[in-house]
């Protein structure tokens, strides 16, 4: 099955100014989250523009609008969510939505109601939140879902997911927004690591968290496509915009940049990774300094 071409990037100019409001809303004091989404999609799409970014929020807004006013307990919006999102507006995932970039996007995933699990739970965060849902993310290892309730992470109770102060449900949007039960959640855990679920797998994941996450995805599906090296490296880039960030991001940028063919540039920065690494481990660094010789000597 063929797949259509990833869409293309923004100008320089445009990629400038989306990461400089990247930077900014994610120091902000609350982070907004389909903001951070929507401007991970323009770096990634150039036709989506300032009305297309508004028209998302919109649209977020309107799905929002059609949900009953405040249905109840959080079974209660969790079923209203699952009605209004998962039947009858379709949203939802299938295995061939992780081979698609479209699938990591959130202005592509409101217009074809299909994307990754993480995705899909934006969706169903947001249009919550903006009804006034007790909503959270969990990240679950290797499946994203949504919690309704209580955020102090549910406990598990014959089967179900409850809490001792109030109900609290997690519902999975990559099914439709299937309400799970504690077995289902067990399931899905022991699927993608094959451990069991922990209590520490239910702490709801901060917005930051989610865009790191959705930017993870993005450069293992280029890592998987050596010739879309340019979004793997914009997805590096805005995730060393992030507050927080792993040093090894520099590493993965240095060595893209090799791959690209920009050996000088590269080379420069395998060898500024290796005087920070080598503050913890020599044998790292000098390993790291041998790359970036191999990299000057492509020069040659």
């Amino acid at each position: 099955m063929r797949h259509p071409h990833p869409p293309q990037p923004p100008s320089p100019d445009r990629s400038a100014e989306l990461r400089r409001r990247f930077a900014e809303e994610a120091r902000s004091e609350r982070p907004d989250l389909a903001t951070l989404c929507l401007l991970v999609g323009a770096e990634a799409d150039g036709t989506l523009d300032e009305a297309g970014l508004d028209a998302a929020q919109v649209e977020l807004d309107r799905l929002a609008g059609q949900l009953p006013f405040r249905p109840g307990s959080p079974r209660a919006w969790a079923v209203a969510l699952r009605d209004l999102l998962g039947e009858r507006y379709g949203f939802h995932g299938a295995a061939a939505d992780y081979q698609r970039l479209e699938s990591s996007l959130l202005h592509e995933v409101l217009r074809r109601r299909r994307g990754l699990p993480i995705l899909l739970s934006v969706v169903w965060l947001e249009v919550a939140r903006r009804a006034g849902a007790p909503v959270y993310g969990v990240a679950l290892p290797g499946h994203f879902v949504v919690g309704l309730g209580s955020e102090s992470g549910p406990e598990q109770e014959s089967g179900s997911l409850t809490g001792a102060s109030e109900e609290r449900v997690l519902v999975d949007p990559f099914d439709g927004g299937r309400v799970l039960s504690g077995q289902d959640a067990e399931v899905l855990v022991a699927g993608a690591t094959g451990a069991r679920l922990r209590e520490s797998m239910l702490e709801p994941a901060a917005p930051l968290d989610v865009v790191s996450r959705v930017l993870n995805n993005i450069r293992a599906w280029a890592a998987r496509r050596p010739e879309q090296s340019a979004v793997g490296l914009w997805a590096v880039d805005l995730a060393l915009l992030l507050p927080a960030h792993a040093a090894r991001l520099r590493y993965e940028r240095a060595r893209l940049l090799v791959q690209r063919g920009e050996f000088v540039a590269g080379a420069g920065e395998l060898e500024a990774y290796a005087e920070v690494v080598g503050a913890v481990d020599q044998a790292v660094a000098e390993e790291v300094r041998g790359e970036a010789r191999a990299a000057r000597a492509m020069l040659n």
